[in-house]
């Protein structure tokens, strides 16, 4: 494969099996389920890109093969790997176990990707948590992630949190802790990530292209992912890893906006380059999840620009969700960001 190929085939979460960089995280999911009074919900948090949903399907293949926490190869395991060729991760992987329930967007009746979870995604527990005849042992749910669900949907998930069902197992994905309800987070247990090394990220970006770690072209974008490995694949080919650099330029010049080069960048995103339109909008939500993340102890005297930039952060995505599902043109978007991040930042 070339390197500079735009269109990368990665593997799912659900495929993978490689986890980089989190071992930490990994230890406290194997530790908590083999002391055998694991909390029935994880909010798995961190930046996006580095591996939060491939931790959370390592987590749900190892429960579902090992249903006893108190088994020799439970309290044996080192890590929460699982053969490849194992059922268990064929079943994940193919999307065809029965104690496994992802929720996630889902495409309308059109085969149009809808730009948030919808309330009926998440009454799909009802039957999964009810149904007896479809796998013995522990039931998973996946949500990947927490961030896209509507109002109903995350007041519907908190109502199944509230009284989880038993040997249930919730492991919930977001990219911004802060901006899941309140009532959602004191109900979990909370599993921040950090985003991951360089030298984790080229590892990752080597394997998912099937590369060289010693390119230059991979450590470039190693470089420029800043931790994320889902950055460093989506800079790779064409000319993202400069219209990435552009837009974090012009977004560093906040709340100042220059017309001419919003055009300018409009233009460079072209109409239809989903890798563009990848690179201006991953770098957008690392901008602002980057001052969402910020010292919660410098927080409080900005609580209010943050609360306006969290809202605005919610409509930028929608609206970049819906650009690329209805291929709308590029330039609009681009004016409309950064016109609502300059009034969120006066």
């Amino acid at each position: 494969m070339s390197k500079n190929e735009p269109d990368i085939a990665v593997p799912h979460p659900r495929e993978t099996a490689a986890l980089f960089g989190h071992h930490e995280g990994e230890q406290t999911l194997l530790n908590a389920y083999r002391g055998g009074r694991i909390p029935h919900a994880w909010l798995i948090s961190g930046p996006q890109g580095i591996g939060k949903a491939t931790l959370a399907y390592r987590m749900a293949r190892f429960v579902l093969a090992h249903r006893d926490p108190a088994s020799v190869q439970v309290q044996s395991a080192e890590t929460l790997d699982l053969d490849a060729a194992h059922p268990v991760s064929r079943q994940v992987a193919s999307e065809s176990h029965g104690g496994l329930l992802s929720i996630r967007r889902t495409a309308n009746d059109k085969g149009v990707m809808r730009t948030v979870i919808t309330v009926d995604d998440v009454r799909e527990t009802v039957g999964f948590f009810g149904s007896t005849a479809a796998v013995d042992g522990w039931r998973v749910c996946i949500v990947d992630t927490v961030d896209e669900l509507n109002t109903n949907a995350a007041n519907a998930l908190l109502k199944v949190l509230e009284e989880p069902p038993q040997r249930s197992l919730f492991l919930l994905i977001t990219h911004a802790q802060a901006r899941v309800l309140p009532t959602i987070q004191s109900r979990c247990r909370k599993l921040p990530l950090r985003a991951l090394s360089t030298d984790d990220v080229l590892s990752a970006v080597a394997l998912a292209t099937e590369g060289e770690e010693g390119d230059p072209a991979l450590r470039e974008v190693a470089d420029a992912s800043e931790g994320s490995v889902a950055r460093a694949i989506n800079l790779l080919g064409g000319g993202a890893l400069k219209l990435h650099q552009r837009t974090a330029s012009l977004l560093n010049t906040l709340p100042h906006v220059d017309p001419r080069e919003l055009h300018a960048l409009g233009d460079a995103l072209g109409t239809s380059d989903r890798v563009a339109l990848g690179a201006f909008v991953d770098s957008v939500d690392r901008w602002i999840g980057e001052r969402l993340r910020a010292d919660p102890a410098s927080l409080n005297a900005d609580l209010p620009r943050l609360a306006r930039l969290a809202e605005v952060w919610e409509k930028i995505n929608k609206a970049a969700r819906e650009t690329e599902s209805y291929n709308l043109e590029r330039k609009p978007l681009v004016f409309s960001v950064f016109g609502l991040l300059a009034d969120a930042t006066r």
